[in-house]
């Protein structure tokens, strides 16, 4: 069934792709030796501040699709370079958003997956239980995060170091995750995370009512259920223990980037390694689209993390 996605984007296929058997690879081969790394190629399109078409555009299917739990959302998708193109040596790690709702699944992030591997980046695009699924929300998807990031560590086809980049709810998932202990364990060789147009701020965003209660749908009344706010609020786990970069975008009434201000600020305070950026003439979904200008700025802040 399609459904309407939020902000009137159109409708975009509830249904995951049908993963492949856990650790099998399909026809992505390593790259050539001696070639130099891709770069995202120059874009020519006029700047979209809605950009919603990246929802439902095709893309390669990945290399492989492994299991990192027994849930059929427990699940990552593997994206190598490809052939002719010398590897970054690194790994992105792809939350896809969708405010943490059942209908919105790691389909539409395959275009914005699939340039991260153009450009060099072994990639690794992480489904999740989401709120209304069995074990989703908190603490089930926070849970599903570290998970994931503990399984793309573990993963022999996947270099560290890794990067984990978020958008929107996803936003929210990876700044959680530069917040928690965990995240500084030289295992899991977690180098820092971008977050996209990120709900960095449960209370600001409720405040705001973006995505219709979604932040509720997700964490709960905050008045009933502070434990589980207080959990998965990246306001209360400052300062990050890793880099944390934010890019947001001018033109976004999905997550407006005021979002941001007062974890930048807080952040900042506290000590922590925070940046921000504010892309002009950009939307809420410009950031995840490899035919707009403004993700030349998301490749930008992943590589400034990349030794």
């Amino acid at each position: 069934m399609a459904l309407t996605l939020l902000s009137g984007a159109p409708a975009l296929t509830a249904c995951a792709p049908a993963p492949t058997v856990a650790g099998t690879s399909a026809a992505h081969g390593a790259a050539t030796p001696g070639r130099a790394a891709a770069s995202v190629a120059p874009v020519t399109t006029a700047p979209d501040p809605q950009s919603e078409d990246v929802l439902s555009r095709p893309s390669p299917p990945p290399a492989a699709t492994r299991s990192y739990g027994p849930d059929p959302a427990q699940v990552y998708d593997v994206r190598l370079p490809p052939p002719g193109v010398t590897p970054v040596g690194a790994t992105v790690v792809v939350v896809h958003g969708g405010f943490w709702r059942p209908e919105y699944d790691r389909t539409h992030a395959g275009p914005e997956a699939q340039a991260f591997a153009d450009a060099g980046f072994h990639v690794a695009v992480a489904e999740y239980r989401r709120a209304g699924m069995p074990g989703g929300g908190v603490p089930g998807t926070l849970d599903d995060v570290r998970a994931v990031v503990a399984a793309v560590a573990r993963d022999p086809q996947l270099p560290g170091p890794v990067v984990l980049v978020g958008h929107s709810a996803g936003g929210q998932l990876v700044a959680w995750a530069a917040g928690q202990q965990w995240s500084s364990d030289p295992a899991l060789r977690l180098a820092g995370v971008v977050s996209l147009a990120g709900v960095v701020d449960l209370h600001a965003a409720d405040r705001m009512d973006l995505g219709a209660g979604a932040v509720r749908s997700f964490a709960g009344d905050p008045a009933s259920d502070r434990a589980a706010w207080d959990l998965a609020d990246p306001m209360t786990s400052l300062p990050p223990r890793v880099p944390v970069r934010l890019v947001n975008a001018s033109e976004d009434d999905v997550v407006p980037a005021s979002v941001a201000d007062a974890y930048v600020a807080r952040a900042r305070a506290a000590g922590g390694d925070v940046s921000v950026e504010v892309v002009p003439a950009a939307g809420h979904f410009s950031l995840i689209d490899p035919e707009q200008p403004a993700f030349a700025r998301v490749v930008a802040a992943v590589r400034s993390l990349v030794p």
